[in-house]
């Protein structure tokens, strides 16, 4: 039976990951910050390490261990400062030293979750259909260059790299996940903000907005993830996952609206004004990601892993509703 670690095990991700490990009959080790017995699942060996960084002794603490899912980062924080070194010293350095000892301890394969974002904020790019005859934003693929714009895809970037470099030393197979908005049970940030929102049944100014997102419902997520533990096409790669379906921002507020049993209201509104108003207000990275695009393609992870999401868009939504 295969042993694998999990870092971040008490966080969104982390946590589901080490659900489906147990239901997928695996060992499973969690590494957490801070033990807290209330959080823990059972079946899960849970081991403390303290606040991320580039000192934490992991080589003892993975002894036995066939796979490592790096769950844990520090992930962007609305009104608080971009601080470039804070990120890649708990995304970068400490990558690079957990790869380093895993190798040191036997491991046999590292998946890295990185981001999206490391291609920039949007999908600011179109490209001519000539089956609809219009202009579409065209998706970010896994050959797409990455041009990180801010502190936490550069961190992400970067710590893919360093990845790579070790990979190539040292023979330790390595996967890199880039994932879109993730959404789920459990679900904080953003996305809670939206949910509590819709229970005012206030009108929104988003009826002309046609924007495009890329998600992945939280079971989508763990589940390829699973499934990148041991397939022989995994190792060596970078792969772009989201749920298939992209969505508007109205779009996902009805499907909200819908699973909680309610109806929100859409007026329309110039979205030129919206993006106006968002830089008067010192607003603008949240507005873009209220009505602005990302688009990914998953076809080359589908294709490659022989995966297609087991959970459908508005099933996902609906249980991330019923959690709450």
């Amino acid at each position: 039976m295969k042993k694998i670690c999990v870092t971040g095990a008490y966080g969104f991700i982390g946590k589901s990951m080490c659900k489906v490990l147990i239901d997928s009959n695996k060992n499973v080790l969690g590494l957490v910050r801070t033990l807290d017995p209330s959080f823990n699942l059972t079946n899960v060996e849970y081991k403390s390490v303290g606040n991320i960084s580039s000192k934490i002794d992991y080589k003892n603490l993975l002894l036995g261990s066939d796979c490592v899912i790096h769950c844990a980062g520090k992930v962007p924080e609305m009104h608080k400062k971009d601080e470039l070194d804070i990120y890649l010293e708990i995304n970068t350095k400490s990558t690079k030293y957990l790869a380093e000892q895993a190798v040191q301890a036997g491991v046999s394969r590292l998946i890295f979750l990185s981001s999206v974002s490391v291609f920039g904020n949007d999908t600011d790019r179109v490209e001519y259909d000539i089956i609809e005859k219009n202009y579409n934003n065209k998706k970010f693929s896994y050959k797409d260059i990455p041009k990180p714009k801010n502190s936490y895809a550069k961190s992400k970037f970067e710590a893919e790299k360093l990845l790579w470099e070790i990979s190539a030393r040292t023979g330790l197979e390595v996967v890199v996940v880039r994932i879109p908005l993730v959404y789920g049970q459990g679900v904080k940030g953003n996305l809670l903000r939206l949910m509590k929102l819709i229970n005012y049944n206030i009108p929104l100014p988003l009826g002309s907005v046609k924007n495009k997102r890329s998600l992945i419902g939280i079971d989508n997520l763990v589940n390829v993830l699973n499934r990148c533990i041991d397939h022989p096409n995994a190792a060596g790669k970078t792969f772009l996952v989201s749920d298939g379906e992209d969505l508007s921002t109205p779009q996902l507020l009805n499907y909200i609206a819908s699973a909680k049993g309610r109806t929100i209201r859409h007026f329309p509104f110039p979205t030129g004004l919206l993006k106006f108003a968002s830089i008067i207000l010192q607003k603008k990275d949240e507005m873009n990601k209220l009505i602005g695009s990302f688009q990914i393609d998953n076809e080359y992870a589908c294709k490659t892993l022989n995966w297609k999401p087991p959970v459908s868009v508005q099933e996902g939504i609906r249980r991330m509703v019923q959690d709450k």
